[in-house]
């Protein structure tokens, strides 16, 4: 039987990054990090079919694919949510997004910006539960890191937006060029000077690629590189940080 994998291919970065940057904002690693973030995995997994049950041409094996991967994570999650509770409260405010998210995929409304963002809200506050795991609480730096991830995927939201769907919309063109000469200003005026720089490659991208003819795999491949050079340079914000790490 063949794998159903999500064809999202950008949610992988979305997927990864915020976890282990929250990992690594955390202080600490151990065992249960690979536990918890294998449970994630396939929570992810799950949600793809999840999603379809509520379209009108719902299958079987979204049914059958969306109890499989569930279960897979009930499975990996019970140590870690056995080793630290509270991660029932972080799972606790995903569902309103959650809940989003199925509002927009019965309405066929999978590519509404609004939805994009609930999606990106819950891979961001995914930081937190290394945090929760290892210090049993939520610490400024782990609170800072996942505001960090949403508003890097909410920007790079808006540029595919603008290369691809609406490409032609010189509102959506205006809110991306704004956000991106934002977000980096925001964080410089703050003192933050190597979260300011983390973002530029997104600023210099959705700029000078804007308008050009890119095909979506071309477009992706960029992203994948932005994102790489987005998690090196956060990283290397929490080393400064946290020097012992």
């Amino acid at each position: 039987m063949k794998l159903f994998l999500p064809k999202q291919h950008g949610a992988w970065a979305m997927l990864i990054i915020p976890f282990w940057l929250g990992v690594a904002a955390a202080g600490n690693f151990d065992w249960r990090m690979l536990l918890l973030f294998s449970g994630w995995f396939f929570l992810y997994l799950g949600t793809y079919p999840f999603l379809l049950l509520f379209k009108r041409k719902k299958k079987k094996e979204h049914k059958v694919w969306a109890s499989v991967y569930f279960t897979i994570a009930a499975f990996l999650l019970i140590i870690p949510v056995f080793h630290e509770p509270k991660l029932i409260w972080l799972g606790l405010v995903f569902i309103p997004f959650m809940l989003l998210n199925v509002y927009f995929s019965a309405k066929n409304k999978d590519r509404a910006f609004l939805n994009d963002v609930c999606a990106i809200m819950i891979f961001s506050l995914s930081g937190l539960a290394g945090a929760i795991l290892i210090n049993g609480n939520v610490e400024k730096m782990s609170i800072l890191i996942s505001i960090c991830t949403l508003l890097f995927f909410t920007g790079s939201t808006l540029y595919v937006k603008t290369m691809i769907r609406e490409k032609s919309n010189r509102t959506y063109k205006l809110l991306s060029w704004s956000y991106h000469i934002l977000i980096p200003l925001t964080f410089l005026i703050w003192g933050e000077l190597i979260i300011a720089i983390a973002y530029l490659p997104s600023l210099f991208r959705a700029i000078y690629l804007y308008g050009k003819k890119r095909s979506v795999m071309r477009i992706g491949i960029y992203e994948i590189i932005n994102s790489a050079l987005f998690f090196i340079i956060m990283i290397l914000y929490v080393i400064e940080k946290h020097p012992v790490h």
